[in-house]
């Protein structure tokens, strides 16, 4: 009982000194963000976390597809310290990803993706600049050309005629297509990869799995990047 009642002390200590933290950090964020001269409109934010409350309790899409019926196809949401703008419309989304696709080509930085990513030097983390144009020029004409494309056919004919034979295999049975269609573009990518089928092909895929957990989940230090205590125990965990 006593170890217990010191694990939940410290934990709402610590809670206590990551929320004082947060709030140190309120004021300069405000005076920064009065600075934008025209931003979008978006809803009303509470102190240190913003709009997170509002996409608690429910699916993120949702939340965000309720929240875009009410403020428009553009709007600004605070997630903790970290402005984000969300749009949600096909001609706003082609404003952003190609009239203005240079203003916005970079991806953010957060640890999980500096981790994976050795320190943002691939393609998908990279800043834009010289060094991910050479990067996207080398995959376009090694990995994307249509002569490249086009060598791996036999591999997706393959792939795809392993996928359908099984489905037939199992009439009348319940079977997961969302898992067995994820297993086949593994499939594809690693012996892609690889060439052949390689015993270190199931090992990859549990990679590529937990990989696009961590780059895709939920993480507090990404929403509060300037307390140096969060990123720590990210990293240590």
């Amino acid at each position: 009982m006593e170890l217990l009642g010191l694990s939940t002390t410290s934990s709402i200590l610590l809670a206590i000194l990551l929320s004082a933290l947060a709030v140190l950090k309120l004021e300069k964020r405000s005076q920064t963000n009065n600075r934008i001269s025209n931003p979008p409109p978006g809803p009303w934010k509470l102190p240190v976390i913003g709009n997170l409350y509002q996409l608690a309790g429910s699916l993120p899409h949702h939340g965000l597809r309720d929240l875009s019926k009410k403020y428009g196809p553009l709007m600004l949401l605070q997630l903790g310290e970290v402005p984000t703008i969300i749009v949600s419309s096909p001609e706003v989304a082609k404003e952003v990803m190609k009239t203005h696709d240079v203003v916005f080509a970079s991806r953010p930085h957060f640890p999980a993706a500096q981790i994976l990513s050795y320190n943002y030097r691939d393609i998908i983390f990279s800043s834009y600049g010289d060094s991910w144009k050479q990067l996207r020029k080398i995959c376009v004409s090694e990995l994307l050309s249509a002569k490249r494309v086009q060598s791996f056919q036999s591999i997706r004919e393959a792939e795809v005629s392993d996928l359908i034979n099984w489905i037939s295999s199992k009439p009348g049975s319940v079977i997961n297509l969302t898992q067995n269609v994820h297993s086949l573009m593994y499939g594809i990518t690693s012996r892609a990869a690889f060439g052949n089928r390689s015993r270190d092909q199931e090992a990859f895929v549990a990679v590529i799995e937990e990989t696009t957990k961590v780059i895709s989940g939920f993480n507090i230090a990404d929403v509060f990047p300037s307390i140096g205590l969060l990123q720590w125990l990210n990293i240590a965990m």
